[in-house]
């Protein structure tokens, strides 16, 4: 069955604020939140005139578990509009949208908001096991005596050490590796040096810089705290990253052998993005005049310990069913969890071996060019709030398509947990 094209109407998204050691100034809801209003106000459309409202969110807090149907209320969409969240890991927000697709293709919706939210540094600090069986026991301690031999047991130093909530988040329980081990692991394999990921790394802040000052960021919409203060765009961009500067950085996931710092992995943040979709029927309907349209979408498994190729895994088969090579697509966006894992991605498919025995291919696909690849920068000056990457890089690559008059694109993710995701945008000629 040949895919429906589903066309996206438009799509916002909030700037991705930097996590420094403390909550941020939003929470994952207030950014949807701030988000969507902006997005749905300027339609010709009411909120209450939505068939769904679907949200991708990895991390939400625990007084908004259906997150996406808070945020659906509070921006103003109604009782009687159904609203859910999803979570698939880096590509919940990737995983919205696929969803939304199906439910537009299957003719149970024609307008739907999908979207993603994470606000990465509310991620929780929790108590270790040992502390909570410490409460367990008070809870069960009846008597004076009791309650005296249980504090007598409490061991401050060893029963109160925290546990961070996103350290627990970005192990892969099944391989018992964090997401920077599996990096690590692609550097080993495809030889990637310590320098050519920060000269990676380096690229992105540039390019990010670059984008910026010729305003190739217009889907960004400011966001305005509790007192006042209005963030305008993405705070984590290094003007002044460097080579000289990135190497001064030790390794943080293989103290003694490792090549993956802060630096050249993408950071923790707070962010969310939207995008409304529709069927042709709604673009009709409402007389709405779209940005461009998603033709295709791939999932893929793979190990968990080498889950950063799954942008290869998931794009491979678009570009097989198309029949299409690399050079093909006028623009990609994979995004940059790690430089490690982007440079991995373009090492598999430039290799002989991986694509024979990984992908099924004859030979190596080839060499993705380095003009088309990310070319405002991506995660590792953006950063990487879970829940939205995956529609920013889907929003952002439109934008990208639309400057400079080209028709297609794909935009790809790697998931934790030994995943890939991908999707073919097109604009409409």
């Amino acid at each position: 069955m040949a895919f429906q094209s589903v066309y996206i109407v438009d799509g916002a998204r909030s700037p991705f604020l930097k996590a420094r050691n403390a909550p941020g100034p939003f929470s994952a809801s207030d950014l949807a939140v701030q988000v969507g209003r902006a997005l749905l106000v300027r339609q010709s459309f009411a909120p209450t005139d939505l068939d769904e409202v679907i949200l991708g969110c990895a991390s939400p807090s625990p007084d908004e578990v259906n997150i996406g149907r808070v945020v659906s209320l509070r921006i103003g969409c109604g009782h009687k509009v159904p609203a859910w969240t999803v979570m698939r890991n880096c590509a919940s927000g990737m995983q919205a949208i696929d969803s939304a697709i199906a439910n537009i293709q299957a003719g149970r919706a024609e307008l739907v908001l999908a979207g993603g939210s994470d606000a990465l540094s509310h991620a929780p600090l929790l108590h270790n096991k040992a502390m909570v069986l410490w409460f367990a026991g008070m809870m069960q301690a009846r008597t004076l005596g009791q309650k005296i031999g249980m504090f007598a047991r409490l061991r401050p130093s060893a029963l109160l050490s925290p546990v961070i909530g996103i350290m627990k988040g970005l192990t892969d329980p099944m391989v018992g590796l964090l997401m920077g081990q599996t990096a690590e692991n692609l550097a080993w394999k495809f030889d990637i040096s310590r320098q050519q990921m920060d000269e990676f790394s380096v690229r992105s802040h540039q390019l990010v810089a670059e984008g910026r000052a010729a305003g190739h960021y217009g889907e960004i919409v400011p966001l305005v705290d509790a007192k006042g203060k209005v963030y305008a765009e993405d705070d984590g961009v290094r003007l002044d990253s460097s080579v000289q500067g990135l190497a001064k950085l030790k390794p943080f996931f293989d103290k003694k052998y490792g090549r993956v710092t802060p630096g050249n992995s993408s950071q923790i943040t707070d962010g969310a993005a939207w995008l409304i979709l529709a069927s042709a029927a709604a673009v009709e309907k409402w007389k709405l005049q779209p940005l461009g349209k998603i033709s295709d979408s791939q999932w893929s498994g793979l190990d968990p310990a080498q889950m950063g190729l799954g942008p290869v895994h998931a794009s491979t088969p678009i570009l097989q069913r198309h029949g299409w090579g690399l050079n093909d697509i006028d623009a990609w966006e994979i995004n940059e969890a790690f430089a490690a894992q982007v440079l991995g991605c373009l090492a598999a498919w430039e290799s002989d071996e991986y694509c024979r025995e990984q992908l099924g291919l004859p030979a190596a696909l080839g060499t993705l060019p380095n003009d088309r690849l990310n070319v405002d920068g991506g995660a590792i000056a953006l950063g990487h709030p879970v829940g939205a990457s995956g529609v920013r890089i889907v929003l952002h690559l439109l934008h990208v398509l639309r400057a400079n008059q080209a028709r297609r694109g794909i935009a790809s993710i790697c998931i934790g947990g030994g995943l890939g995701g991908a999707m073919l945008v097109e604009t409409i000629a």
